[in-house]
């Protein structure tokens, strides 16, 4: 049995390998369904990490800023999905969060334009609907640039990364990209997302690297919220 610190100070007593998300229903069928991500100890992890050992715990919701940030960056992967089914040739570079939404640098030659945001904003819909499970891999940084040999991005980006163990996530067996994490637990809790602008961004913010596009979007997780947040644009 692992005991389990609540924010509100009070203990409770778990067993070996329970993971985040029961832990939440454990507490309360409302914050379960409200839960995005898990800190365990100080550090955000997915809701499906498990318990193995005495811990400090908060389940975090998308009402926190934090959980913001993990919905925000969990939209952001659907979106590179989506834009890789419309255009397989699409190459990944990198797409994190930013104020009020996030980003994905995409390396494709033909242009992506305002007039094929509502086809990604469907594909994305599609791939939330489809309720895929965030799925996390981890590995040793040689296996992880040996499966990634022949991109040039993500190698680079695995040379980058601190540690040495590199994490990879998936949606159930239709996508996969290098990531930290965490996630949501699935692609259906992504909230409500609109895309909003492409713009031209160097590799690396360096000039005599190629120019990539850089895909903007913002998600919340309600549609008023989102309806809110475009009004005030």
């Amino acid at each position: 049995m692992a005991k389990v610190r609540l924010p509100d100070g009070s203990i409770t007593e778990v067993a070996d390998g329970t993971t985040a998300q029961q832990l939440a229903q454990m507490i309360g069928p409302k914050l379960a369904e409200a839960a995005v991500a898990a800190e365990i100890n100080g550090q955000l992890c997915d809701l499906s990490t498990p318990i193995t050992a005495d811990a400090d715990i908060n389940i975090v919701t998308a009402d926190d800023p934090r959980g913001l940030d993990v919905l925000r960056h969990s939209c952001a992967h659907v979106m590179a999905q989506a834009i890789c089914e419309l255009w397989p040739d699409a190459k990944l570079v990198y797409g994190p969060t930013v104020q009020d939404g996030f980003y994905y640098d995409i390396d494709l030659d033909q242009p992506i334009r305002p007039e094929d945001f509502p086809r990604i904003e469907e594909k994305m819909r599609q791939i939330a609907d489809a309720d895929l499970p965030f799925i996390r891999k981890e590995m040793s940084r040689d296996q992880a640039l040996a499966r990634m040999a022949g991109d040039r991005y993500k190698t680079d980006n695995i040379k980058r990364a601190q540690g040495r163990t590199i994490s990879f996530y998936c949606h159930g067996d239709a996508f996969e990209d290098l990531c930290r994490g965490p996630h949501v637990p699935s692609t259906s809790r992504i909230g409500s997302f609109k895309i909003m602008s492409v713009a031209g961004a160097y590799w690396h913010g360096d000039p005599t690297q190629k120019m990539l596009q850089r895909v903007y979007g913002t998600a919340w997780p309600t549609k008023k919220q989102l309806d809110d947040y475009l009004k005030r644009l």
